[in-house]
């Protein structure tokens, strides 16, 4: 496994590859000491950076979360959401055919390892509010204007 770190507009972000594999990106506090890049981390920061500069919509990844069926079941979900747009728990509950698992569409949503390539961030309360984000929803608020989105 090989970490590394990347400043960006919501805060410093840590990317954990494994066999070329991105298998984490999350918010942390500080950076730490980052392993050599290779050509697979740079395009990854490269399109991270495009995202945040309002160029890119849509990553060409090749990502690989640890989590149970599930969680992927979920996860795989939320990555057909196009840029710009929300769906409600409800809706995600729905399209898993598991109606009433609103609450456990937002559990596994909380615990998405790869925020922003796993879009979380455009799961929104079926009234349009933002919901809740594992990083707070100021850090979603900047996340639905990067993309434009509004639920108001």
């Amino acid at each position: 496994m090989n970490k590394y770190y990347q400043k960006s507009p919501i805060g410093i972000l840590e990317l954990i590859c494994q066999n070329n594999e991105l298998i984490s990106l999350k918010l942390v506090n500080n950076i730490q000491k980052s392993d050599i890049e290779n050509d697979f981390i740079k395009n990854i920061k490269l399109q991270l950076e495009e995202y945040f500069s309002g160029k890119r919509q849509k990553f060409n990844i090749k990502i690989n979360p640890k989590g149970t069926e599930f969680q992927k079941k979920i996860w795989k979900e939320l990555q057909k959401i196009p840029y710009g747009k929300t769906k409600s728990y409800s809706e995600i509950a729905k399209i898993i055919n598991n109606p009433n698992a609103q609450r456990v569409v937002g559990s596994v949503c909380n615990k998405n390892p790869i925020i922003i390539i796993i879009p979380c961030h455009r799961i929104i309360s079926k009234n349009g509010n933002l919901g809740k984000f594992k990083y707070g929803n100021s850090t979603k608020e900047k996340l639905h204007k990067i993309e434009n989105i509004n639920n108001t």
